[in-house]
């Protein structure tokens, strides 16, 4: 019998409402759709970080034995640092110590006495860091650059003075400590805004990390989404292996209808689910989450319209498959573990090695995902999600053209 597909009529509404009163009634599907994606959503975000008010700087330990204006000019530096930030100063070098043996800190920084003057003379950077570890490194490279920038300045202004003096601009001592301080001040203000600023893009995780709208949420709301666009499919795929368990199929084949009519049914019944789930899950991002996912209303409808297809496909297929309903808990399960685990749903590809990443863009949640951030991180539109978009349609087809197939020799 050939499968026929005509314009949608009452009978496949109706096989579609009654399926999804079924869904509605069913709470373990409520469950799936809604309260497990927000609920994992909130977890994954506020577990990475997601709108957390705590400082992300290393807190350091500070002892300053020298005094002198360079030092202190360090000292500032490390104040207003955004790696770095002064946890205890002025605190005894051995009590430093301890409290980075006891990670109170995560290392302490020693400017021994004649740091101005051995900057100054000998253009030595004298200062130690007392810590192990990634942030040991961290606190140094941190530490380094600033007494480069103060040594840098100190060289400059003492220059400076020494053209001033050689052209006897600058007779009395008073005279060249004033430049000195006033040229120092300057080269320093030099470093705050540069002449030339060289902006390097080298992938869109930079420009991830460099959106003032970035979230963490941004990531764990359309991970989540796609995740449990998959898990929700369970009850819808379930409706269809009681049918066809029950005989109802055969039952409805003896009527009017075709199996191309039934399966898109089925079919519109499960693409309604999915749009709606995802609606509502959107709606909780925008409002809740400050997501904004209506920045660019019509890319997010277009987007989500297709991952819906993708998943009533992926339904479909899962239900004309499965015999028994434990075998729809399984088929929907594993490809939802693998899928989101591959796909980025659960850490973010930016993070992970490039030939991850050219595993995880073969499958489709990697692209729902990448859609979903190119509107909520990049602030893109209907043109950033078209690869996504035809991806996710190419998928769509396959999945349920498989699934047609299927139903077609059952």
């Amino acid at each position: 019998m050939k499968l026929s597909f005509g314009v949608p009529d009452k009978r496949i509404l109706d096989l579609a409402i009654k399926d999804l009163r079924q869904i509605t009634r069913d709470r373990k599907s409520f469950f799936f759709l809604l309260i497990m994606p927000i609920a994992f959503t909130l977890l994954f975000g506020f577990a990475f970080g997601g709108n957390s008010t705590a400082d992300p700087r290393l807190p350091i330990g500070l002892a300053n034995e020298d005094g002198g204006e360079l030092s202190q000019q360090l000292v500032l530096m490390l104040a207003a640092s955004d790696v770095v930030r002064i946890e205890a100063e002025g605190t005894a070098v051995t009590e430093l110590q301890q409290q980075v043996v006891d990670e109170t800190i995560a290392a302490a920084v020693l400017i021994p006495a004649g740091f101005g003057s051995n900057l100054l003379d000998r253009g030595a950077v004298s200062v130690t860091i007392i810590g192990s570890g990634q942030a040991g490194f961290t606190v140094e490279s941190e530490v380094e650059t600033g007494a480069a920038r103060v040594k840098s300045a100190a060289q400059t202004a003492q220059l400076s003075v020494d053209t001033a003096v050689a052209h006897n601009l600058l007779p009395a001592q008073s005279d060249q400590q004033v430049y000195f301080d006033d040229a120092f001040a300057r080269a320093l203000a030099a470093w705050e805004a540069p002449p030339v600023t060289i902006k390097h893009d080298e992938s869109r995780a930079v420009a991830d990390e460099a959106n003032s709208n970035y979230s963490v949420f941004a990531h764990a709301s359309p991970g989540m989404m796609a995740q449990f666009a998959i898990a929700g499919l369970m009850g819808a795929a379930g409706i269809l292996v009681l049918e066809k368990k029950t005989r109802s199929v055969q039952r409805l084949l003896t009527t009017n209808m075709s199996r191309g009519q039934i399966l898109a049914g089925h079919y519109l019944a499960m693409f309604v689910m999915i749009f709606l789930q995802l609606t509502v899950l959107i709606l909780f991002g925008q409002l809740f989450l400050d997501l904004p996912y209506l920045g660019r209303p019509l890319a997010t409808i277009v987007l989500t319209a297709v991952t819906a297809l993708f998943c009533a496909s992926l339904g479909m297929l899962i239900g004309v498959v499965a015999r028994t309903e434990e075998q729809v808990t399984v088929l929907s399960l594993t490809p939802m573990f693998v899928l989101s685990a591959l796909g980025g749903a659960w850490v973010p590809l930016e993070v992970t090695p490039e030939s991850f990443q050219r595993i995880a863009y073969v499958t489709p949640l990697a692209w729902v995902i990448d859609g979903y951030k190119d509107i909520l991180v990049r602030g893109q539109g209907l043109e950033a999600v078209g690869t996504a978009v035809l991806i996710l349609l190419l998928y769509a087809s396959v999945l349920f053209g498989l699934a047609a197939w299927r139903f077609r020799v059952d």
